[in-house]
């Protein structure tokens, strides 16, 4: 019954997917322009990424990225602060902004005759950003404030914050996208402006539209308002390469909160960095049989049944730049200890390592994929993000066209092989928040996982 289960969504979903043809073209001045037909209601997305985000940083100006990103809605040479944002909205769209390990992205949602509006506006902002110093000086507290309430009063987001910088050494991943307090406090105006030079040009950018579009019309409306735009000498970070981990390792996070939590992570290749092709996917399946809803093992096993856990989860990212981890998270019941917990997570690791995931496992993960595949094609805006993503991370857009059928390909076999290969000590970062007293009449931080930033 599943094998026929899966057989339907997958035929389903490979209809939803031919249903939306995607036109792909490059302007003189290198910006590429890929538009995806969604006939569906008469609504555009318009999307445009930038390939620079906190993983192109460096110590001494972290978070520039995010703080441009801020600075990017506070006007140009044609238009005040502020205008861009009233705009759009009297034009009926919703816009906003956010910036991530890899990319930073603009999109505005708009009825479709309102595109030009859209390119219009980006393409202005895009090369003719006005950056003042007292705006700058007014952001980035707005900015400073945003980091203390997102990471550094929320002890779960402090921890794997704390986390990163643990089990990265050399790779740039270890860089908090929002920066550190440190670097924010010292950063000056030339900053941005640099940042914003060197990386905000036409030939670092990709523009998605997805909607109600003609493509021939969105490439005319591309050159008119982007193609005057002249392209940067667009110079790539040098490579910094995680070195191979000699052992594991363990940090121990103290600050004032209701609950312990622990956060565990190995080193895995993602598919812009695998040797072998199918391992990414076979980690991608075997996240799934641990945390993929109430009948994964993580709910099932520790939460429900052993209750060592209030909560447990795992998680991986095929898609990342660069190598990444292979993530696990949970909190212990109040019955248990972290130190119980930890002990669960690596019990389950070794029973994936010593038996195959059964064919039940299997195919209930494989189901849940092609449905979710299924699903994600009824949001114009998550159509045009998964391009924007693959794109900005170096990888070609059609790659998600092949993600249901390579999936589906993953064998009891190559789950072990992978959990075995990299789930392994020598691999292994640990970090555990350590809860002191919270102060008489004080309120409890509250606990919130870190991630990107938006606008």
């Amino acid at each position: 019954m599943r094998g026929i289960w899966i057989g339907v969504l997958l035929f389903a979903c490979q209809g939803v997917l031919a249903a939306g043809k995607v036109h792909e073209y490059q302007l003189d001045n290198g910006l590429k322009l890929i538009v995806k037909e969604d006939h569906r209601a008469p609504i555009v997305v318009s999307q445009v990424w930038y390939k620079v985000g906190a993983s192109y940083e460096h110590d001494g100006i972290t978070g520039v990225s995010h703080v441009l990103e801020h600075m990017m809605f506070k006007g140009t040479k044609n238009h005040a602060p502020g205008e861009f944002s009233r705009i759009i909205s009297e034009n009926g769209g919703r816009q906003n902004a956010f910036t991530s390990t890899d990319y930073t992205a603009y999109f505005q949602s708009l009825e479709k005759s309102r595109l030009p509006v859209s390119f219009e506006l980006e393409a202005d902002r895009m090369r003719n950003l006005k950056l003042t110093e007292e705006e700058f000086r007014k952001e980035i507290k707005v900015v400073m404030e945003e980091r203390r309430m997102r990471t550094e009063d929320k002890p779960t987001s402090f921890t794997y914050e704390q986390f990163n910088a643990t089990a990265y050494t050399s790779s740039s991943y270890r860089i908090p996208t929002i920066g550190w307090m440190d670097d924010l406090e010292n950063m000056e105006l030339s900053d941005l402006q640099a940042w914003y030079e060197r990386f905000y040009a036409p030939n670092n950018a990709i523009v998605v539209v997805v909607g109600d579009v003609e493509p021939g019309a969105v490439l005319k409306l591309a050159k008119k308002y982007f193609g005057p735009l002249k392209p940067e000498q667009i110079i790539a970070p040098k490579p910094r390469i995680e070195p191979e981990q000699e052992g594991p390792r363990w940090i121990t996070v103290r600050q004032p909160a209701l609950v312990p939590y622990l956060i565990m992570g190995y080193k895995v290749p993602v598919l812009n960095t695998a040797t072998e092709d199918w391992e990414p996917y076979a980690l991608e399946v075997l996240a799934g049989i641990l945390d993929g809803g109430d009948s994964a093992r993580l709910a099932r096993e520790l939460v429900r049944g052993s209750q060592v856990a209030a909560s447990a989860g795992a998680g991986y990212d095929v898609y990342d730049r660069q190598s990444s981890l292979f993530l696990f998270d949970g909190t212990p019941s109040n019955s248990h200890s972290v130190e119980d917990l930890q002990q669960a997570l690596l019990e389950q690791i070794a029973r994936l390592q010593e038996q195959p995931v059964t064919a039940d496992e299997l195919a209930r993960v494989k189901a849940q994929v092609v449905a979710g595949n299924i699903y994600e094609q009824d949001s114009v805006f998550y159509q045009g993000m998964k391009i924007g993503q693959l794109e900005s991370v170096g990888l070609d857009w059609r790659i998600e066209e092949d993600y249901v059928k390579l999936v589906n390909a993953v064998t009891p076999g190559q789950v072990q092989a992978v959990a075995k290969k990299y789930l392994v000590e020598n691999r292994r970062t640990f970090a555990m928040l350590d809860p002191l007293p919270i102060e008489h009449g004080s309120k409890p931080r509250q606990s919130q996982q870190g991630g990107g930033h938006a606008h």
